[in-house]
């Protein structure tokens, strides 16, 4: 498994109160519901010129931040956040003091979500954005399939290039590209510069406390990730009404968090295992699954040599007892059967 898919430092979800929470148009219910990964993209605000056959558009400038790389429940989250390149820092940093999520409070990220989602506001007129969620079912899948050859910085990097690609196709002018990364800055720019060379793009370690439009992504990207969160524990525990105070939170939803490994194991079917909402390719889950005495059923699924595997063609062939099946030649020769002697008649 790729050391970095485990965070050792929770970024706590927090329980936000029903009279504060927001629930933005990227919560798509039924996607969560059913495990499957998605994109949403806004329309083109008001203030942001389109891209013509004469014209290039207004300048913008774009972040790109994500939420959730760490956990073991929920999905991971890429954020895209886009503006005018005269408005990012005065409109983002000066007027509304956008900064890196997890300095700010549950309160303050839903109000500006929804000053940016509410038409009318300075945010909506200037401000456009975009979300790729990637479900837990989706990141292990890739992630165990071929060896685990689709790691999660791969499918990071091809929900970068997703939601970037999406929004110049849209027509608007990006001419500045601002990221936040984990892993080596330097090769995910020359990747990324390959691949838009037209652009100016930087990629830094906690750009979304540097740049404003990666801080306005990083903010989609964690109200996003939380309300999503909060959509699959509810489905999730409508089937367990009767679980106690300890059994009915899954915490942060990081393996480092007691709570949710408490949850994980409260909730663990012997057969299945958990549900959508669960990362199976984490080293916490396989623990769990195949650690002697664990309550998962050991499951075998038997494979038949294909030497033992006859030909459909054998059924056609006349052959003797000791010997070989005629050649591949004469197998297709006799497919329909061979000719025979008066005597057979």
């Amino acid at each position: 498994m790729d050391p970095t898919t485990e965070d050792t430092q929770p970024d706590a979800l927090e329980v936000i109160s029903e009279f504060t929470v927001f629930i933005p148009p990227s919560i798509h219910h039924e996607s969560l519901i059913s495990g499957a990964s998605y994109a949403h993209y806004t329309p083109i605000p008001p203030l942001i010129t389109t891209s013509k056959d004469d014209a290039p558009g207004t300048e913008c400038v774009l972040g790109v931040d994500e939420a959730g790389r760490g956990p073991v429940i929920g999905p991971m989250v890429y954020g895209a956040f886009y503006l005018p390149v005269e408005l990012h820092r005065s409109l983002l940093a000066e007027t509304h003091h956008f900064d890196d999520s997890k300095v700010l409070t549950p309160a303050v990220r839903a109000r500006l979500m929804k000053d940016v989602c509410t038409a009318g506001t300075d945010l909506h007129n200037a401000c456009g954005w975009a979300v790729k969620s990637l479900s837990a079912r989706d990141i292990g899948a890739g992630m165990l399939k071929n060896g685990g050859s689709y790691n999660l910085n791969a499918q990071a990097m091809d929900a970068t290039i997703e939601i970037i690609r999406k929004v110049i196709d849209s027509g608007v002018h990006v001419t500045e590209v601002y990221i936040d990364t984990i892993g080596n800055p330097g090769v995910y720019q020359k990747k990324l510069q390959r691949i838009f060379p037209t652009m100016k793009i930087t990629v830094e370690k906690k750009a979304d406390s540097l740049y404003p439009c990666v801080s306005a992504a990083s903010v989609v990207a964690k109200v996003t990730r939380d309300v999503s969160c909060d959509v699959l524990y509810q489905e999730v525990m409508k089937n367990t009404p009767e679980a106690s105070a300890e059994e009915a939170t899954w915490g942060s939803g990081y393996p480092s968090d007691a709570r949710c490994v408490a949850w994980l194991k409260n909730q663990m079917d012997s057969l299945f295992g958990w549900g959508n909402e669960c990362r199976f390719s984490w080293g916490t889950i396989k623990d769990m699954i195949e650690i002697k005495g664990s309550a998962g059923v050991k499951v075998d699924w038997p494979v038949e040599d294909d030497e033992d595997n006859a030909c459909l063609s054998d059924y056609f062939l006349n052959t003797n007892a000791g010997s070989k099946a005629a050649s591949e030649a004469d197998q297709l020769r006799l497919w329909f059967g061979s000719n025979v002697g008066q005597e057979a008649f």
